[in-house]
């Protein structure tokens, strides 16, 4: 009993000093992106008529802070990802942590090709259908808090939903996931997404189908994804 306390103690410490890695790693790309901030915001304003207007100095603060959070948490993803493997490297076969090791890079790239996918594609969409309700009837005039506010709301959750043909993959892999339960969750799994894409967009109905349809998208090529993976891992276990 007494070497099950000091074990666990001694995960919790291990546990405890790759948060603080991963949290300072956050720090510094926070630190890193504040520091060209404005130029950052310059670009992404590049396309707008006119400037944002803010009602208060806390606003020019809070949008140069998200801004910078964003970029923070993007380069922390793989910092987070390796000291996660890390931690549960040991629990894992030797095949298993070359495996899991191998998708570390490619979470940083889904995440980086899900925001670009959100601001490019998605976002001008969007905006312009917005802008379109309003044409002669409005005169448009946008805070810099409610802009950046709408922009981080519809791209950042793609950052991560991206991910999600990676971790289908990923956990097939290892055993955890096949295909038959990913078709048997697809209801329940199209229902969670409708949803979020209801929460992350504007409330008019082609937003919703602008987002929506992306996501269903994605959860089909993960379910292809996760075919093509059991199918080898079939024939690599038949195999040995």
């Amino acid at each position: 009993m007494e070497n099950k306390d000091i074990h666990l103690i001694e995960h919790l410490d291990e546990l405890r000093q790759r948060i603080i890695k991963v949290v300072s790693a956050f720090i510094l790309f926070f630190i890193g992106a504040f520091i060209f901030v404005q130029d950052i915001y310059n670009w992404l304003i590049r396309d707008l008529d006119g400037k944002l207007v803010v009602l208060g100095p806390s606003d020019i603060l809070w949008v140069y802070m998200a801004i910078s959070c964003v970029f923070a948490i993007a380069a922390t993803i793989p910092i987070a990802a390796y000291q996660t493997w890390k931690f549960i490297a040991p629990a894992l076969t030797k095949d298993e942590s070359k495996v899991t090791l191998r998708f570390i890079p490619g979470l940083f790239i889904l995440f980086i090709f899900g925001i670009c996918f959100g601001y490019f594609v998605l976002f001008p969409i969007v905006l312009g259908f917005l802008m379109s309700m309003s044409a002669g009837q409005f005169k448009t005039m946008f805070t810099a808090d409610k802009y950046f506010r709408f922009i981080i709301n519809l791209i950042l959750p793609f950052g991560f939903l991206f991910e999600m043909p990676l971790a289908v993959m990923f956990l097939t892999r290892l055993g955890i996931l096949n295909p038959v339960r990913l078709a048997r969750a697809r209801k329940l799994s199209y229902f969670v997404l409708i949803v979020v894409s209801i929460l992350i967009t504007p409330p008019d109905f082609i937003s919703d189908i602008l987002v929506i349809i992306p996501l269903l998208v994605l959860y089909e090529l993960s379910v292809t994804i996760s075919k093509v993976v059991y199918k080898q891992r079939l024939v690599n276990e038949v195999t040995v």
